[in-house]
């Protein structure tokens, strides 16, 4: 006699099951979604397209959200829930997670909703509503998170900032807003989110041309010490490399780190316009988000660059951040904050304002993506007029840390021969 399957996962009225024919036998390798259509008075099934388990979850996930969402049911068992009815945080969290699953943000919400989730763990609070969440509710939380430092994979700690805490609370309070769909309030009644602006201090650091073309010295030339042997030569230059093309990418656009990475040269992402010397820093078919992504010009020196990258992207690797922290050490830059990875962007607006002036700063405006470009704008950046004056000054900066750096721009990274011999 065959034996039913084990339960795989149910929410609500929902589960998940084997399709199976009365032999015991697989009809089907995929995972099916099962539930009771009472209106029918018959079990309706839906196949989730995959054999594995977790994916499978996922796809429940998302029909119970879209099917139930609204009904006022319980997350646990799918029956209506009674007026007045108590929202488990957990579940509005949970819910939240899989509706924004697609976006291209879902990797910032986690981390930050991974803290509420481990707050409510360790503080013994998962049995907590949404409509517990007060004012002293994310007052002692944010007590909670600042007493944990951020600790770095090399075991390095450094104080958790306001602003990052404050993430999480503006993070958790969409979530609860997307289960009660308040949409017309910014936040619910129970707490306010404190404005980035009172919780966040601009790092007052920015990096003039001569400390620019140091860095962009450091990559070129990586320092050779007596026991090096020519694997470690071989990985210094290798990831000296990978900074000077983060530097040289972020220089020329003035964008963000991340938008600096995702810079490739693939037709399919159609970003690279080499005709037009124009790079769109937002590839096609990833949504703009708050942190709008321009189209650019770019000048001579770095479009020889992008056309002699092939078919992939620029910066090859996921990040540079570790190879830039051991930069900024090497070279001197200032800690707590004051430098990172977008001491690029910053420095670049803060020289280029300087040689714009503030007629002109308009275009600097749309280079860094604070200014939207409106829809009779649309072809514009293919015009060879299009930020004439950004493109200039850029170029200019370009070529004075060139004359400082000879080969910033246009020079491999390698490692000097020292005449040592390596261990």
């Amino acid at each position: 006699m065959q034996q039913p399957d084990p339960e795989l996962y149910t929410r609500g009225k929902y589960r998940l099951a084997y399709d199976r024919r009365a032999d015991g036998s697989l009809r089907s390798p995929y995972l099916q979604i099962v539930w009771y259509d009472a209106a029918a008075r018959r079990n309706r099934s839906r196949s989730t397209g995959t054999e594995d388990v977790q994916q499978a979850e996922s796809e429940l996930d998302a029909l119970y959200l879209k099917r139930e969402r609204g009904q006022a049911v319980c997350a646990a068992c799918g029956q209506p829930l009674r007026a007045g009815a108590r929202h488990l945080l957990t579940a509005a969290i949970a819910d939240y997670l899989v509706a924004r699953e697609a976006r291209s943000s879902i990797k910032s919400i986690r981390p930050r909703l991974a803290h509420v989730t481990a707050y409510l763990i360790e503080t013994d609070r998962a049995a907590t509503a949404c409509e517990d969440v007060d004012d002293d509710w994310i007052d002692h939380f944010r007590e909670w998170m600042a007493a944990r430092p951020i600790v770095s994979t090399g075991g390095n700690e450094r104080e958790r900032s306001p602003g990052t805490i404050e993430a999480s609370v503006r993070q958790l309070a969409a979530a609860v807003n997307f289960t009660h769909d308040r949409k017309d309030t910014l936040f619910p009644a129970g707490f306010t989110a404190k404005a980035p602006e009172e919780v966040s201090r601009t790092p007052a650091f920015r990096a003039d041309v001569k400390t620019l073309a140091a860095m962009f010295r450091y990559c070129l030339a990586p320092e050779r010490e007596a026991d090096d042997s020519e694997k470690v030569v071989e990985r210094k230059v290798r990831e000296r490399d990978q900074l000077l093309r983060f530097l040289r990418i972020s220089v020329a656009t003035w964008a963000r780190p991340d938008a600096a990475h995702d810079v490739s040269t693939d037709r399919k992402r159609d970003q690279w316009h080499s005709n037009a010397r124009a790079l769109n820093l937002n590839q096609k078919g990833r949504a703009q988000t708050k942190k709008h992504r321009p189209i650019v010009p770019i000048g001579q020196r770095m479009t020889t660059l992008l056309d002699a990258n092939g078919q992939g992207f620029y910066v090859s690797v996921g990040s540079v951040k570790k190879a830039f922290a051991a930069m900024q050490a090497a070279i001197g830059l200032p800690g707590d904050g004051e430098s990172g990875m977008k001491l690029i962007r910053r420095s670049m607006a803060h020289l280029a304002r300087q040689r714009l002036g503030e007629r002109d700063w308009v275009e600097g405006q749309i280079m860094l993506g604070h200014r939207r470009p409106s829809t009779s704008d649309t072809y514009a950046p293919f015009d060879s007029g299009y930020l004439g004056r950004a493109l200039a000054v850029t170029d200019q900066i370009i070529e004075d840390i060139e004359k400082l750096c000879p080969g910033a721009f246009t020079a491999a990274c390698s490692a000097p021969d020292t005449g040592t011999t390596p261990g």
